[in-house]
């Protein structure tokens, strides 16, 4: 009698821990999904990201000031003026192992020759017609215009940095400069390296 109730004890036993064993698996052990960002909040990420990598610098127009140069508000994220009247290029510097830039910061000259920060403004000259996907590829693969087919981002833009952002902040990125005053300005072709003087 003592060993069947022993043994009756033991399956009892077993099977309340496998039950509670399965109900403790087969509960909702994921963890909550983050709700996506609104368009709003998107946007104001974008804003901090943008801020904090400091796009500025080389794609928006600055003046001399007393502080040294300051951004022409109207023209933020216009890119290299096409207007701007640059300095000559002393090559033999360059090949050196020196690289210039503009007084502005938005043209920069290397061995690979002079490039021009590109317009990121919401104009159609800048961003404004390009599709999420486009940013997105110019970002991760360095693609002029996140365009199959097309020459590579050149010097000294960091898309090689910048690929390793989240899908969520290029997008919040994109989402904002997209949201940006649009600045008319079709920024000049780069020049190889033969055909600069």
């Amino acid at each position: 009698m003592k060993k069947t109730t022993l043994t009756t004890g033991i399956v009892t036993l077993s099977i309340a821990a496998t039950v509670i064993m399965y109900a403790i698996s087969s509960g909702d052990n994921n963890p909550e999904q983050p709700k996506p960002m609104t368009q709003e909040e998107k946007i104001k990420r974008g804003e901090y990201l943008v801020n904090a990598v400091g796009c500025d610098d080389c794609h928006s127009p600055k003046k001399m000031g007393a502080q040294g140069p300051e951004i022409i508000s109207e023209l933020r994220f216009s890119g290299s003026p096409s207007t701007a009247q640059l300095p000559s290029v002393n090559t033999g510097e360059i090949k050196k192992g020196w690289m210039m830039f503009a007084p502005d910061l938005t043209s920069a000259v290397g061995p690979w020759g002079q490039s021009y920060a590109a317009n990121i403004s919401s104009d159609a000259t800048g961003i404004g017609n390009w599709k999420e996907e486009q940013f997105l590829k110019a970002l991760r693969e360095g693609k002029y215009k996140g365009l199959d087919n097309t020459r590579p981002l050149l010097p000294p833009m960091p898309w090689f940095v910048y690929k390793n952002f989240s899908d969520d902040d290029l997008k919040s990125i994109f989402a904002y400069l997209k949201s940006t005053k649009p600045v008319h300005n079709v920024v000049a072709a780069p020049k190889p390296f033969s055909e600069l003087k």
